[in-house]
């Protein structure tokens, strides 16, 4: 028979992880990608440009445009970049400017989810069985303990790679989600941090994009607050209740109210959406499930309850709005405080099975990247470097021996890393997310370091910029109807162009050229009152063109330029 309480921790199972390795597990996940990039299609790009405009004086802070689209209402990130590429864009690349405090964001993400974990493993429902002659774990050592293995597992999900890489305000959302989650876990420990937290997390949740979703989960945790056994979560019920009213009174002053609902009511693409939840859930998803099978007793105690209830909306949500990953990236800190609650309860066969599976993907997807680097850089083997010619055109092949080293720095790492988990370290809880967590680091540092100048090369407007700048002066105005917000802020930072892209008539706009977005396989629309000048393709597909035109009138056109 299954004891109501399944953990039963020693003192050496509960031994914390070294803070210098937890730091270290921390930059190698936070710091790639930072450094040496352009911004990305297409989220990335967007938000960026939002942030320079703002910080060049190109558009008001308060209704900040690209080529005359507004945005969305989603302000506080978009202030947060434009503050630092106003700080520190005379110095360095506005681009990394605009990407530091967004690594700044991650690494609170991480945080708050250790935080979270420890307050609620500090709960008594969550601590372990006392043994008989005692020897059980402490409960501080417990609780730091089951954290590491919640920051691990979140370092290992799979979804939060890129996304979390990127400077877009999902990021911003994802730090929110984390100060409520902390508010509802701290609250028998610190109710004065906990209604501090309460009160700032749905208002951010709702100036970062997410108004809708920040109501919905105040009306949620005002529910789970006032269901709860625990006296100290219900007095919480109040703030959240405020917070709540303050996060509708944020978005009806930014103006930010926008119901993206596209539920997903055809069978193919719910499966598609499940096959792409299970993995970007990787690995929590199956400690999870075993979470809710161990503990099932304790549903209702709050360290099952909190994130249980969390993650649970989150998925709802992400149905609800068509399967959107950005979404589901928001239910990720839960998971990962989940899966560290199955780590007390895993069989020695299935902490070996996460080993060895680690090993086996994460060592061959290393190989894999040394064998592309290698091909790259000398030639050989061949293969390799002319598929990566073919995805990505025109990259340029020089070597960086700073990114030689990171990388080989890293390979050490993970081979260390592997002789020290087969080295029977069976005791330490986390022991099990260790190897899927530096996986994934060592996988993201070898692309950003190894493999960075095709990816950059196939992720960047900038290529096809350049190809447009063959055609287009720099400072011209450009007329760009159609065109997404992404190719608009490329335009604008990348080719130094202003653009108009507000005018849906080529014909109304005073630009003197045009840039209309057409198939390779049509032949160019006739544009009355404008010289066509040539065609431009993007990188990776050669069905997708830019067309480029002058105006034929250069009367207008030097009025336009005037």
């Amino acid at each position: 028979m299954n004891s109501p309480n399944p953990a039963l921790v020693s003192e050496r199972d509960a031994r914390a992880m070294p803070r210098i390795a937890l730091w270290l597990f921390t930059a190698a996940y936070v710091l790639p990608g930072l450094f040496g990039r352009d911004p990305w299609k297409a989220a990335d790009i967007t938000a960026f440009g939002y942030m320079a405009g703002i910080a060049n004086g190109r558009t008001s802070w308060l209704a900040p445009t690209i080529g005359g689209l507004p945005s969305d209402g989603t302000l506080l990130p978009y202030w947060i970049g434009a503050v630092f590429i106003k700080l520190f864009g005379g110095w360095v690349d506005p681009a990394f400017a605009a990407r530091l405090p967004f690594a700044i964001l991650l690494t609170l993400a991480l945080v708050l989810t250790w935080y979270v974990t420890y307050h609620l493993a500090r709960s008594e429902a969550a601590q372990p069985l006392p043994f008989a002659f005692g020897g059980e774990a402490a409960p501080v050592d417990y609780a730091r303990a089951i954290a590491d293995g919640a920051l691990l597992a979140l370092i290992a999900s799979l979804g939060l790679l890129q996304l979390g890489h990127e400077t877009t305000p999902e990021l911003a959302q994802l730090v929110a989600v984390g100060v409520f989650l902390y508010a509802l876990a701290a609250a028998p420990a610190r109710p004065a941090r906990s209604r501090a937290a309460a009160l700032l997390a749905l208002p951010m949740l709702a100036a970062s994009g997410a108004p809708s979703v920040g109501v919905a989960l105040g009306v949620v945790g005002v529910l789970l607050a006032l269901a709860s056994h625990a006296g100290s979560l219900k007095r919480l019920a109040p703030w959240l209740a405020a917070s709540t009213l303050l996060a509708a009174g944020v978005a009806t002053l930014l103006g930010a109210w926008d119901w993206r609902l596209d539920a997903l009511d055809d069978l193919a693409d719910l499966a598609s959406a499940w096959r792409g939840f299970f993995w970007f859930t990787w690995p929590a998803w199956p400690l999870v499930l075993w979470t809710l099978w161990r503990w099932r007793s304790r549903w209702a105690s709050l360290h099952i309850a909190v994130p249980s209830v969390v993650a649970a909306f989150f998925v709802a949500v992400w149905l609800f709005m068509g399967g959107a990953d950005r979404v589901l990236m928001l239910a990720l800190p839960a998971f990962a405080v989940l899966a560290a609650f199955a780590l007390p309860t895993l069989q020695r066969s299935a902490s070996a099975a996460i080993d060895w599976f680690s090993v086996f993907f994460f060592s061959i997807a290393a190989a894999t990247a040394w064998v592309i680097y290698a091909s790259i850089q000398v030639g050989v083997p061949a293969k390799p470097a002319r598929n990566i010619a073919r995805l990505s055109p025109g990259f340029s092949t020089d070597f960086s021996a700073p990114a030689l080293l990171f990388a080989l720095a890293a390979t050490l790492a993970w081979v260390g890393l592997v002789a020290w988990r087969a080295g029977r370290q069976r005791h330490p809880l986390w022991k099990s997310m260790v190897l899927p967590a530096g996986g994934v680091a060592l996988c993201w540092t070898l692309v950003m370091t190894l493999l960075l100048a095709p990816l950059d090369n196939a992720r960047s407007y900038r290529s096809q910029v350049q190809r447009i700048a063959r055609w287009v002066p720099p400072e011209s105005c450009v007329a760009a109807p159609g065109m997404s917000r992404a190719q608009v802020a490329a335009l604008e930072y990348l080719g130094r162009y202003r653009v108009d892209a507000s005018t849906p008539a080529a014909a109304a706009s005073r630009c003197r050229f045009l840039l209309i977005e057409e198939s390779l396989r049509d032949a160019p629309a006739p544009q009355p009152g404008w010289q066509l000048l040539g065609r431009e393709r993007r990188n990776r597909r050669d069905t997708d063109s830019t067309t480029i035109y002058r105006r034929a009138d250069t009367a207008a056109g030097a009025v336009a330029s005037s």
